[in-house]
């Protein structure tokens, strides 16, 4: 049940935020390298009709960027604003990879944006396709930066506790760099913002054909997208599975949420295609499982038991109780900075000290938390597991969904068949279902972390400010009407240039005006 209170609504607000923001988020990253793609074909060949592909592709290219990086730059201001402790606790580790996106990736993909719009006809043609290469290139750096700090919150690696600021301190940069979490993620979510590009492109491609307009146009962007498009929903399931395993490595809590496994299994363990979990009473009702799926794919052994939900809640438990000698050593500590043996013992135990933070949910002092208060906060570590359960396999449906329509499209592209209305209809009304696949993805890899903002480090309802539900409310309401404004305005343009086509789109604004839109 959803709390009226700040920090519950500060936690809708980034989320909301966040949601809007990817839906810009895929598209700039599938359509940079198809920008890239079509533009080098052009140099390669010299035919005019690849530059019209790319410009046309690449105007639409700027609408969704320009919005991108509108709602992206309001949802880093909340890490002041509505997660003020979360800033001062981790702020040493989570600003390097955002900075560094912002001096070198943003800046790099901003410049040469300016540059890709301005320089065809002040550039020679290597030198442009120089600049659309890095368009790409920066799209993909600017995502990368991105992962390694949310990585870091998903597998807090290359950190350490400093009792004497009371901060976490970045220990080794090249553990945050090379975080595995932060790699698998980073991989698994470009290849998913490609398969976003090539179904735009495959489905407004598809939305001519069927109109019998601009032919040519449009059976050589589906040919570009459905190469592209099969490759890059190949890459998501095989990535996918790389970030599953890295999930069940270092977020054990998290892939039992996901899979509904209430009690640990014998090695390998099944995978639950479908079930009604009941979280209250730890069952899954009408389960249909495939025997050793979930270990071999999860594991990559046939031997590794995954543990079930009632486990890892006795885990956390003694994590809890672990914590409190942290908590109490600290607590010492900074009564007494000279303390040697509470100094000693909070660095054997500083790993459980998060595990402990859990009680101030209940408890001021944690370590007047009795029995019943530490089982019910190891309790807390279990996110909800029906949402999380649905969202997955429906991820996971349409992700097998885009490998069908991508390979159908390729096979058609071959063969130079494109006029079968019914396989034009189904790309065509394929057009939301990257951005629904996109959003359950994120919601699974966020919801799936709580209750924690850094996982095992910090709860969520420490991390954030002091306001009240009045001031959160207020903008709240203020993002949500912002934002939907830019998502309806980047509709609008969207829709206003496809609908016209590329031959008026790529006119001089008096020129497409004066003529009217061709039939074919």
């Amino acid at each position: 049940m959803f709390d009226l209170d700040p920090m519950s609504l500060s936690r809708l607000q980034f989320g909301m935020t966040a949601l809007y923001h990817f839906l810009f988020v895929p598209l700039t990253l599938g359509l940079s390298f198809l920008l890239a793609i079509m533009e080098s074909v052009h140099v390669m060949t010299g035919r005019a009709i690849w530059r019209d592909m790319t410009q046309f592709w690449g105007k639409l290219f700027g609408i969704n960027f320009a919005m991108g990086v509108a709602t992206g730059i309001t949802m880093e201001f909340q890490f002041g604003t509505n997660w003020a402790y979360y800033s001062h606790y981790v702020g040493d580790i989570f600003g390097a990879p955002l900075a560094i996106e912002g001096l070198m990736a943003f800046f790099l993909e901003s410049s040469f944006v300016g540059l890709f719009f301005f320089g065809w006809n002040r550039l020679s043609k290597l030198g442009h396709l120089t600049v659309t290469w890095l368009v790409a290139i920066g799209s993909n750096l600017s995502a990368l930066w991105i992962l390694i700090a949310n990585g870091w919150m998903q597998n807090p690696v290359g950190a350490v506790f400093n009792p004497d600021t009371m901060r976490m301190e970045l220990a080794s940069f090249w553990e945050l760099l090379f975080n595995p979490v932060a790699q698998a993620k980073f991989v698994h979510t470009v290849s998913a913002g490609y398969v976003t590009g090539s179904v735009f492109v495959l489905s407004v491609s598809a939305w001519y054909l069927l109109r019998g307009r601009h032919r040519a146009f449009a059976t050589r962007s589906m040919i570009v997208a459905s190469a592209f498009g099969l490759a890059a929903a190949l890459s998501v399931a095989v990535l996918g599975d790389e970030s599953g395993y890295t999930v069940s490595e270092h977020q054990k809590v998290k892939l039992a949420a996901i899979e509904a496994m209430w009690e640990t299994e014998p090695a390998p363990a099944g995978f639950t295609l479908f079930a009604i979990p009941d979280q209250e009473k730890r069952v899954n009702h009408a389960a249909v499982t495939v025997p050793w799926a979930l270990g071999l794919i999860a594991t990559r052994s046939a031997d590794t038991v995954l543990p079930g939900i009632d486990d890892l809640v006795r885990r956390a438990e003694s994590r809890i109780r672990n914590g409190l000698v942290a908590y109490d050593a600290l607590e010492r500590l900074r009564a007494n900075r000279g303390d040697i043996e509470a100094r000693a013992t909070l660095a054997v135990r500083s790993g459980d000290l998060g595990h402990a933070l859990l009680l101030k949910r209940y408890v001021a002092d944690p370590r007047k938390a009795d029995d019943a208060t530490i089982a019910r906060a190891a309790q807390d570590v279990i996110p909800a597991v029906p949402p999380l359960f649905w969202s997955f396999r429906a991820m996971v449906a349409l992700g097998f969904f885009f490998i069908g329509l991508f390979a159908v499209a390729f096979w058609r592209s071959c063969r130079r068949d494109f006029d079968h209305p019914l396989f034009l209809k189904i790309c065509l009304w394929s057009l939301p279902l990257p951005w629904l696949a996109a959003e359950l993805g994120w919601f699974v890899a966020e919801f799936g972390r709580q209750p924690w903002a850094i996982d095992g480090v910090l709860p969520t309802f420490l991390a954030s400010s002091a306001l009240s539900v009045g001031q959160v409310l207020f903008t709240l309401t203020g993002f949500v009407l912002f934002y939907s404004s830019l998502l309806v305005v980047d509709v609008i343009l969207m829709r206003k240039y496809i609908r016209i086509g590329p031959a008026d789109a790529l006119r001089p604004p008096s020129s497409a005006t004066a003529q009217p839109v061709p039939a074919a």
